[in-house]
């Protein structure tokens, strides 16, 4: 990855956006979150912490996903594609829901 063009860009960043909710606070992954709290209680332990913070959260995902750009572009702009598309579809609903 030489250049990050502005798509791509969006894309990555639409695509941690919606990742990072996903793990953080959407209902679908809610009982993978409480059997991580078990063991790591966000209260007492930076680990447990870091998975209800989504500043902290988006980090370590955003990370991922330019690690992911550089090694094998093709694949994670797809996935980085239907998250950002999702992202959208969720703002927008959001939005007009208000």
């Amino acid at each position: 990855m030489t250049d990050m063009t502005l798509l791509q860009f969006l894309l990555l960043g639409l695509g941690t956006y919606r990742v990072t909710r996903l793990i953080t606070r959407d209902t679908i992954t809610a009982s993978l979150r409480n059997a991580f709290w078990g063991k790591f209680p966000p209260e007492s332990s930076r680990l447990g912490y870091l998975s209800t913070c989504e500043w902290c959260f988006s980090v370590w995902i955003g990370s991922g996903f330019v690690i992911s750009a550089i090694i094998i572009p093709s694949v994670t702009y797809i996935v980085a594609t239907v998250f950002a598309v999702s992202a959208i579809a969720g703002l927008l609903t959001a939005y007009e829901d208000k």
